[in-house]
């Protein structure tokens, strides 16, 4: 990014959170609703393998993870475009991204905070104990997951333009990271074949693999710092064609 591109995201940031603070009670709705899904698996987990303490390190901290790295491009693009106003987006100069970019970080961050209190709390009374070193090696795990869920949930919310049923889209991605990310079940838990195919698909790098790292369970990530950058590239590659085809419909089509 140029400096001027960095300044503009900067003052996007700052203008959303404003925004968001000011929709606060809505916020705290939406953290609550992200909440439920780690703990339900900490709960049901806890129960199926007692006195596990990796268990509960592990969905404590994928909570936390949830938090920072949940996106709304089905809401924010997607109803863009079936409310209009992506047409005035087009037209701004500025990448139509970034405005997307600096919601999504804002959300982040009210998520992350709004849900601390919960997190220390389930963490205090779940005894959870975690490294420094640990938690360092999770941090570019944790970039690279939030940085692939953006590029995955805006790219299936770029289907707005070809159909009304985006947020369903969208929502058949977020089943699938529930299911393979490793919300629904730790992937250390699953079986040889299982464990291998989910490793190296992209669900897991978005949600599970950063938990897994802050919870101790992968001492030497530096190959799963690799799968990450790779689908996250692919994404990438695959958000820019879809974006492109998107825009020629969009614009064709009188939009």
């Amino acid at each position: 990014m140029t400096g001027h591109t960095l300044r503009l995201l900067r003052a996007g940031i700052w203008r959303s959170s404003v925004e968001w603070w000011s929709y606060r009670s809505f916020v705290i709705t939406l953290v609550a609703g992200q909440t439920v899904t780690p703990l339900l698996g900490l709960f049901v987990w806890s129960s199926a393998v007692p006195g596990s303490s990796g268990i509960t390190t592990y969905y404590v901290v994928l909570l936390a993870v949830q938090l920072v790295t949940v996106s709304f491009e089905h809401h924010t693009l997607a109803n863009a475009i079936y409310g209009g106003e992506f047409a005035a987006e087009l037209v701004k100069p500025r990448p139509v991204v970034l405005d997307l970019l600096a919601t999504n970080l804002a959300l982040r961050f009210w998520h992350l905070l709004f849900g601390l209190p919960v997190i220390v709390i389930v963490g205090l009374f779940a005894g959870v104990s975690l490294r420094g070193a640990d938690l360092l090696l999770a941090v570019p795990a944790v970039v690279l997951a939030a940085a692939l869920r953006f590029v995955f949930t805006y790219t299936l919310a770029l289907s707005a333009v070809w159909m009304q049923r985006a947020h369903g889209v969208v929502g058949v991605g977020e089943t699938l990271i529930f299911l393979l990310g490793g919300s629904a079940a730790p992937l250390t838990y699953l079986v040889g074949p299982l464990r291998e195919i989910g490793a190296v698909l992209p669900f897991w790098s978005m949600l599970g693999a950063p938990a897994e790292v802050a919870a101790g369970n992968i001492r030497e990530p530096l190959q799963l710092y690799a799968t990450q950058a790779g689908w996250l590239v692919a994404f990438i590659v695959i958000a820019v064609v879809v974006w492109r085809r998107a825009v020629r419909r969009f614009t064709a089509f009188g939009g």
